[in-house]
C-alpha cells in the first residue's frame, strides 16, 4: 500500500544542501510517508537520497522544476503530495503540522511561511529575509506570509512549503508543462478556478536559505519576468501591485533626472549640490525638482523601516531593519526591470515571451 504522504524534492547539482534537507526529513515525527528526490540521472543527489533509503527518480531531462515535479507525481501513488526544495532545513514536525489539516474536506492544499535560518545565514542573507518579509513593500509575496488565525484561506502556496491532495493535482493536470517559472502560482490559480480551497498554517514554518545579494538580484529579475509571462497566460494573475512595481525603475530614474535638472538650472554650485536645504535655488519648478528627490527618498526609507519592523522575519534586529531599505530598493528595482523586460518580449513576439520552456526552444 502506498504511504499517505509523499514528499517530492526537485534537485539539480546541489547535493551538499540536499543532504541537510534529507536529514531533516529522515527525522520527522510523522512516519506514514515516502520521500522522493527527482533530478538528472547522473546527479550526485542520487547518492544522498539512496544512502538514506529514499527513492530517486530520473527527471527524464526535464530542465525545469515544473516538469521534474510532474514526473515525480506520475511515478508515485500517495494520497497527499508535499513539495519542498533542496536547500531547506526541515523542522521535525513539518509533515505532521500540514498533514493534520487534510482531515477537513474543504482543504485542497495547505502550506506555511518560510524564513531564513538565522544561525546558518550570513548577515546580508538575514537583511534580505527582513526585506522579503516587509509588511508593506513585499506584502503581495509569499515570503513570510503568516496566517492570522490557526488556518487562513489564501490564493497561493509557496512552492517550498506546500501540500495537496493528489486528486486535486490530477484533476487540474498538476504543473503547467514546460513552465520556466511561476509554476506554483499558475497551478494554484487553476486549483482555485476548479473550486478547491487553499489554506495557510502560520505555525508550519520552513527554514529556507536565502541567496546572496548578487544571486538574489538575478532571482528577483527572473521572478518579475516569469510572473509577467504567467499573467499573459492567465490574465487574472496580473494585479495592480504588479503595475506599480513595473513603474518603480521608471519613476526613480525620472525623479533623479529631475533632481539633477533642478540643481543645475537653479544655478546651484557644486559644493551646494548636496545641500538640499539650500536657498540658492529660486522658487519655482527648479526648487520643486530639487526637493522632490530627497523627499521621496525619506518617504521610501520610513516606509521600509516601519514595514520591516512590523514584518515577521526572525532575523529582525536594529541593524538588519536599518539596512533593509537598501535591499528593498534593489528588490523593487530588479522586479520592475524583470516585468518590463517581459513586456518588451511580449510586444516584440520573441521566443523569450513564452513561459513554456518547450516553446522557447
Amino acid at each position: 500500500m502506498p504511504s499517505r504522504v509523499c514528499v517530492i524534492i526537485p534537485t539539480v547539482r546541489n547535493s551538499d544542501e540536499l543532504a541537510i534537507t534529507l536529514d531533516g526529513l529522515a527525522n520527522q515525527t510523522y512516519d506514514d510517508m515516502e520521500v522522493v528526490v527527482v533530478g538528472p540521472r547522473d546527479d550526485k543527489g542520487r547518492v544522498e537520497a539512496e544512502s538514506r533509503g529514499f527513492r530517486y527518480i530520473d527527471d527524464k531531462g526535464a530542465g525545469n522544476r515544473a516538469d521534474a515535479c510532474n514526473v515525480a507525481i506520475e511515478e508515485t501513488e500517495s494520497e497527499l503530495v508535499f513539495f519542498t526544495d533542496d536547500d531547506v532545513f526541515v523542522p521535525e514536525d513539518w509533515v505532521e503540522r500540514l498533514e493534520r489539516w487534510f482531515d477537513r474536506p474543504d482543504v485542497g492544499g495547505v502550506g506555511g511561511p518560510n524564513f531564513a535560518p538565522v544561525e546558518e545565514s550570513t548577515f546580508w542573507q538575514r537583511v534580505i529575509d527582513v526585506a522579503f518579509c516587509n509588511k508593506f513593500l513585499t506584502a503581495g509575496t509569499n515570503y513570510g506570509k503568516r496566517a492570522i488565525g490557526e488556518l487562513e484561506e489564501v490564493e497561493q502556496l509557496p512552492g517550498v512549503n506546500s501540500a495537496y491532495r493528489r486528486e486535486v493535482l490530477v484533476d487540474v493536470g498538476s504543473f503547467d508543462p514546460g513552465a520556466i517559472g511561476a509554476e506554483d502560482v499558475m497551478m494554484d490559480h487553476r486549483i482555485r478556478l476548479a473550486g478547491y480551497r487553499l489554506w495557510s498554517d502560520g505555525s508550519a514554518v520552513m527554514w529556507h536559505r536565502r541567496r546572496g545579494v548578487k544571486r538574489v538580484r538575478k532571482q528577483i529579475r527572473n521572478y518579475g519576468l516569469v510572473r509577467t509571462l504567467a499573467g499573459s497566460r492567465y490574465p487574472e494573475l496580473w494585479g495592480f501591485s504588479h503595475s506599480m512595481v513595473s513603474s518603480f525603475p521608471i519613476l526613480v530614474t525620472m525623479s533623479a533626472i529631475s533632481f539633477i535638472w533642478g540643481c543645475f538650472n537653479g544655478g546651484l554650485s557644486w559644493p551646494e549640490f548636496w545641500d538640499i536645504s539650500t536657498d540658492s535655488v529660486p522658487m519655482g519648478v527648479e526648487r520643486a525638482m530639487v526637493h522632490q528627490f530627497p523627499t521621496l527618498v525619506a518617504l521610501f526609507n520610513i516606509t521600509a523601516w516601519i514595514g520591516a519592523a512590523l514584518g515577521p522575519s526572525p532575523s529582525k534586529s536594529t541593524t538588519t531593519v536599518f539596512l533593509s531599505p537598501i535591499i528593498s530598493f534593489i528588490l523593487l528595482w530588479d522586479y520592475g526591470v524583470g516585468i518590463n523586460k517581459a513586456r518588451v518580449a511580449l510586444a516584440s513576439g520573441s521566443s523569450s515571451s513564452q513561459i513554456d520552456d518547450r516553446a522557447r526552444n
